[in-house]
């Protein structure tokens, strides 16, 4: 993997356009109402303040397969492109930023807190299929509390179980509220959890509750909150049939 420093890589004179161009990343993204993988690299890169372009394809619509192809050969989204490299799946878009920015701790720098974030990042990307199958993310409405099956209630018990872990072994040593202290890695990979627990209101213990307050009230998850509401589209398979408490869309 191969880093710029400065402008060496590119010749003396070029315009300003064109360097704007190859100094800025491209983060292509689905709809902000639905897209919990979008979420995740998202919020990292604001949180982070680092330097994005953002191209939004709609979900399930005709143009998206067609405009994702520029990009990338693959399925889904997001998609960060950097100059020549192309990297996909937000777990791994997340440990490329890691690299392209070590100077900033996008995960804990004790080595102990690293290995258990990552640990939590990876058991996130690859389970919790019965709470993300049964509630998908959307940020448009509000849900009634009720039973969502054992499946569920084994799966949010994890987390927060994961999430105490966390708190108790490295976040509660500093005076700042995520998972181990400081925003990470570990945060955006369960922000979108965060809100499907929110948006169903699914029964946390305080300390679980406490922490999703945090989430939501972030600078980065609001804004990607409001944009999300001033969306338009409709995916029907994120969409369950229930009657909502509150639509909130705009």
């Amino acid at each position: 993997m191969r880093r710029r420093k400065g402008n060496e890589s590119f010749p003396a004179l070029v315009s300003s356009a064109t360097l704007c161009k190859h100094l800025t990343m491209q983060l292509v993204i689905g709809n902000k109402m639905y897209s919990s993988w979008s979420l995740r690299p998202w919020i990292l890169m604001r949180a982070f303040d680092i330097p994005f372009t953002e191209t939004l394809i709609p979900l399930d619509t005709p143009e998206f397969g067609p405009r994702l192809a520029a990009f990338t050969d693959g399925s889904t989204v997001p998609v960060l492109v950097d100059g020549d490299v192309t990297v996909w799946e937000s777990l791994a878009i997340i440990e490329y930023l890691a690299d392209r920015y070590p100077g900033k701790a996008i995960w804990p720098a004790d080595p102990a807190a690293r290995a258990l974030a990552r640990a939590m990042s990876s058991e996130m990307h690859a389970g919790f299929t019965a709470l993300r199958n049964a509630c998908p993310m959307n940020l448009g409405k509000r849900y009634a509390r009720r039973a969502r099956g054992m499946a569920v209630d084994r799966d949010v018990a994890r987390i927060c179980k994961l999430w105490q872990h966390a708190r108790d072994r490295f976040g509660s040593r500093t005076s700042q509220p995520f998972l181990f202290g400081a925003f990470n890695a570990v945060d955006a990979m369960y922000a979108p959890v965060v809100a499907r627990l929110d948006t169903y209101d699914i029964a946390v213990a305080d300390d679980a509750r406490s922490y999703m307050d945090v989430i939501l009230e972030s600078p980065a998850f609001a804004q990607w909150r409001d944009a999300a509401l001033d969306e338009s589209w409709v995916v029907d398979a994120d969409e369950v049939g229930e009657t909502p408490m509150a639509i909130l869309r705009r």
